[in-house]
């Protein structure tokens, strides 16, 4: 009878077992999420990435019209604009300032966590993020995505 228990007793912690080491493999699985790279890292990725030339340019002199920085998904964002990109921001909001048709109240200051934004100053780009409130700008965005419109920009002001 002793031996019959102890069998059963030895089946039970193998099958907990078994059970344990999978709820763990599974569980890391569904935490690890959807990771996918921002640049294309392998050939395999580069087929899905292609639109998306790297997270931050080299240097400006290697930047062509079409040219796509940052997030390799444009639907990641809510907020988009277009314009002329101009270094400096405003009373200590953003670094840069997008320039757009219509004045400066049309204008938007940038930063970004993503990539460096001084490699697109006087070209004109289209640029996507994440707005936040300004203390004194109008619009102020976080910049995840940069589209290189033209290489040599024109400053709206300026027209």
């Amino acid at each position: 009878m002793e031996e019959k228990t102890n069998v059963k007793q030895l089946i039970i912690v193998a099958v907990l077992s078994v059970v344990a080491i999978g709820l763990g493999v599974g569980g890391g699985w569904l935490l690890r999420g959807n990771n996918k790279a921002t640049v294309a890292d392998t050939d395999s990725d580069a087929d899905q990435t292609t639109a998306v030339t790297a997270t931050v340019a080299e240097d400006a002199s290697s930047i062509k019209k079409g040219d796509v920085f940052g997030s390799p998904n444009a639907d990641d964002f809510v907020d988009s604009a277009q314009g002329y990109l101009q270094a400096g921001g405003m009373n200590g909001e953003g670094s840069h300032a997008l320039l757009r048709t219509g004045g400066a109240s049309q204008t938007v200051y940038l930063t970004s966590s993503v990539t460096d934004l001084d490699k697109f100053v006087g070209m004109d780009v289209r640029v996507w993020g994440e707005t936040f409130s300004g203390q004194s700008v109008g619009w102020l965005m976080d910049v995840g995505r940069v589209e290189v419109i033209n290489t040599q920009g024109t400053d709206p002001s300026k027209k």
